[in-house]
């Protein structure tokens, strides 16, 4: 059994409770790799931003969940080296979809899990979320659950469909299982193609898709029903069309890639919803950062020349996300 305040990890309760009183949003960057990791500890500390570090089931079994352990408690003294006195970090599991999962996260030095039956029956939910959250809280670890379906690929996670969450269910949710905040599903999905065609208009002059805009209504509704309960929200990359054009001039295939638009998300943030989730844009910019430089240097073998400026490419990404849409700059000095 690992103590997550033994590696210096902070769990989500205090940094919820401020960001929702100061109307902001605390950033939830998923990572697999040490340049990620790097990119998101650098934007965090230069920015005093509190983070949320996200590992995915996938990412878990990719980077091995020992090296995972020590990699969070080699970027809060990292953070440390970089000015950063005090840093708030947390290491959540994002989507586990078992108990057992969970359970092997919290023994690891996880500060906070996320269990997502939110593809079972209403009443499995409940029971499911309810075990996680009895087993996680004698830890002081904090649980996240889901009300309501993504749609989207992201991962082990794949929906066709979205189901927006039912505002009545909300208090007998969160009463019943006693987790600490909830996901809920207003039109954002995950991966890069969140919308289909279909579902978007096209700008008459650039050609691209504009998205249909987000069920504010069924916010504001889980607000009034759950007054300031810690709301989330997945699948939030705005998908930026610089990174999506890079990739395509330079031997990528990435047709009609649609995400959520920042004014959108930046309306978000200073509502009830303290935890914004964003994956898929830095998977963007480092991306296109390594096709470039291939393109650019076809005779270039060592990942150092590559991954470097694509950890850059993410430093900046991820500040933009910190200081222009979600507002967490300076909450974490």
């Amino acid at each position: 059994m690992v103590n997550y305040k033994d590696l210096g990890l902070v769990n989500t309760r205090e940094m919820f409770a401020k960001a929702i009183d100061g109307g902001y949003a605390i950033p939830a960057f998923n990572f697999n790799n040490m340049e990620q990791l790097q990119a998101i500890i650098k934007a965090c500390a230069e920015t005093k931003s509190p983070v949320i570090l996200q590992v995915s089931s996938g990412a878990r079994k990719y980077a091995n969940q020992t090296l995972l352990r020590y990699m969070a408690e080699g970027a809060v003294e990292y953070a440390k080296e970089l000015g950063w006195e005090h840093p708030q970090i947390c290491l959540h599991l994002d989507h586990g979809d078992t108990f057992e999962l969970c359970k092997s996260c919290v023994d690891f030095g996880f500060s906070s899990v996320m269990i997502d039956g939110s593809s079972l029956p209403y009443e499995e939910n409940i029971a499911l979320t309810k075990k996680v959250v009895e087993y996680a809280h004698q830890y002081d670890v904090t649980v996240e659950a889901e009300l309501g379906v993504l749609a989207g690929v992201e991962d082990d996670v794949v929906a066709e469909e979205s189901h927006y969450t039912k505002p009545e269910e909300v208090i007998d949710f969160a009463t019943r299982t006693g987790c600490d905040s909830l996901a809920i599903s207003i039109g954002t999905s995950h991966g890069a193609y969140k919308f289909k065609p279909e579902q978007c208009t096209r700008d008459p002059q650039t050609g691209k898709l504009v998205p249909p805009p987000l069920a504010f209504d069924v916010l504001e509704e889980v607000e009034k029903r759950l007054p300031g309960f810690p709301i989330v929200l997945h699948g939030s990359s705005s998908v930026p069309q610089e990174y999506v054009d890079i990739i395509n001039t330079h031997g990528g295939n990435l047709p009609d890639a649609v995400g959520i638009p920042e004014d959108q998300l930046r309306k978000a943030a200073k509502s009830a919803v303290c935890k914004i989730n964003i994956d898929s844009d830095s998977r963007l910019a480092f991306t296109a950062a390594v096709r470039k430089v291939l393109a650019e240097k076809p005779g270039e073998f060592d990942p150092r020349k590559y991954c470097g400026p694509a950890r850059d490419e993410m430093v900046k990404l991820y500040k933009h996300k910190i200081i222009e849409v979600l507002g967490s700059d300076g909450k974490a000095e």
